[in-house]
């Protein structure tokens, strides 16, 4: 069984809005300031997971990393390009705008079902993409590279509470990368995942009042 990983840059107070400044907000380019070592290379230690996994996008990330990642030659720009990549979208993709990129057949989180038997699914950014995983409590992993500043603006990756557990941290350049597993989601993935498995708190609560609404797909189990 597979994970669902996110993987952010992200500020102090919890942003991870515009980090690259090229949405043009008043408080973006934070992740910049710090020059490239912060960002450049495998920062988030994907390894392998770039070869085995699949990469997962909303339609606007996409599209920005459709124009910056072809061109570069960088090994880790080469794992990218070559990495498979499927994207959250209503509009057709540009062919061979970017390789190996493939539209989500169908809802995204009957995708995800079916993908994590198989594979880890890495999200890149993608902010409601991120939303729409967290309320189906789908997320197992987050691996997020935090700069030492804060910026008092913008969208924060956590709108609501969230328990975490810490599984590493490390210094990269100058910013810090933690990895934090989401309580609960070690054991039983697949009971958890399938019909009549164990949920908690709010989140049963929330998808057992889907499930009576008929708005909250069940998984294939097989």
């Amino acid at each position: 069984m597979g994970r669902v990983i996110v993987v952010q840059y992200i500020t102090l107070d919890g942003v991870v809005e515009d980090p690259d400044g090229s949405d043009g907000t008043p408080f973006g380019g934070w992740a910049m300031r710090y020059g490239p070592e912060g960002v450049a290379g495998d920062k988030f230690r994907l390894g392998g997971m770039l070869e085995t996994g699949v990469l997962l996008f909303g339609r606007r990330t996409w599209d920005h990393f459709a124009e910056l990642w072809p061109t570069r030659e960088t090994s880790f720009a080469r794992a990218m390009n070559q990495a498979d990549k499927a994207v959250v979208t209503s509009r057709p993709l540009p062919e061979s705008e970017w390789t190996n990129s493939r539209a989500v057949d169908g809802p995204l989180v009957e995708w995800i079902f079916q993908t994590v038997v198989t594979q880890d699914v890495v999200v890149i950014g993608s902010g409601s993409v991120v939303h729409v995983l967290r309320e189906h409590d789908l997320v197992d992993e987050y691996r997020l590279i935090a700069f030492p500043t804060a910026v008092t603006a913008g969208r924060r990756l956590f709108r609501d509470p969230v328990d975490l557990e810490l599984v590493s941290s490390e210094m990269t350049g100058p910013a810090s990368l933690t990895v934090h597993r989401v309580s609960g989601h070690t054991a039983d993935r697949v009971r958890r995942r399938c019909p009549g498995g164990a949920r908690r708190g709010r989140t049963r609560t929330r998808r057992r009042r889907r499930r009576r609404a008929g708005t909250h797909p069940r998984a294939p189990c097989g």
